[in-house]
């Protein structure tokens, strides 16, 4: 049958094509701010062809969010409980500030999902996120509990190092106004880390 065969080199172009512009327009207008002939034109495609590989701009903007989660996930992941923990953390917040800085435009599409209440990906938090978040919580009271790191509330740690690292993509035009023509990345790096050594060492 028709779509049992793999797909020619020109349908992966134009698909890949598609979910880039889905990338832009839904980074830059939301969900409920896009529509299909936004990204049909952004991706230099006529509308019949684009509803030829996605019938619907639900399709597009699911097919990456299913992408983004798991990408987003992989530094946390990589948290490792036989590292030396103040290294672990550091290098999960340099993964996450580097992932800022790479990928403003899947950090504001995942914010914007959040933002309207993450219908689309509720159930994934709920169960992948929180799985995953639980386990390295396991792993930072461990430290904890052996004095190799200071004791704060890990959830909290977790979260406070999403909203520093992320604030640089999601609010980029805020943060590049305040700071003119400096790229706010060449200092955020070593004021965060400080900020967490500081934090995180024991007494």
């Amino acid at each position: 049958m028709a779509q049992d065969r793999a797909p020619t080199r020109i349908q992966r172009k134009n698909r890949a094509a598609i979910l880039d512009a889905a990338l832009e327009v839904f980074s830059a207008h939301g969900f409920r701010g896009a529509t299909v002939d936004q990204i049909a034109v952004q991706a230099g495609l006529s509308k019949p062809n684009l509803l030829y590989y996605f019938p619907s701009k639900e399709a597009m903007h699911a097919a990456l969010l299913e992408g983004l989660l798991d990408t987003w996930l992989d530094p946390l992941r990589d948290l490792d409980p036989a590292g030396e923990p103040m290294d672990e953390i550091l290098a999960y917040v340099r993964r996450k500030l580097q992932m800022s800085r790479e990928f403003p435009r899947e950090s504001r599409l995942f914010a914007n999902e959040l933002v309207q209440g993450a219908p689309r990906i509720h159930d994934a938090l709920s169960r992948d996120l929180k799985a995953l978040v639980d386990e390295k919580v396991t792993i930072l009271e461990g430290w904890m509990a052996q004095g190799r790191i200071a004791r704060v509330h890990p959830y909290h740690l977790i979260f406070s190092i999403w909203s520093l690292t992320q604030h640089y993509s999601d609010f980029d035009v805020q943060v590049r106004a305040v700071l003119d023509t400096e790229d706010p990345f060449d200092g955020a790096s070593d004021f965060i880390e400080t900020l967490y050594r500081r934090l995180l060492s024991p007494p």
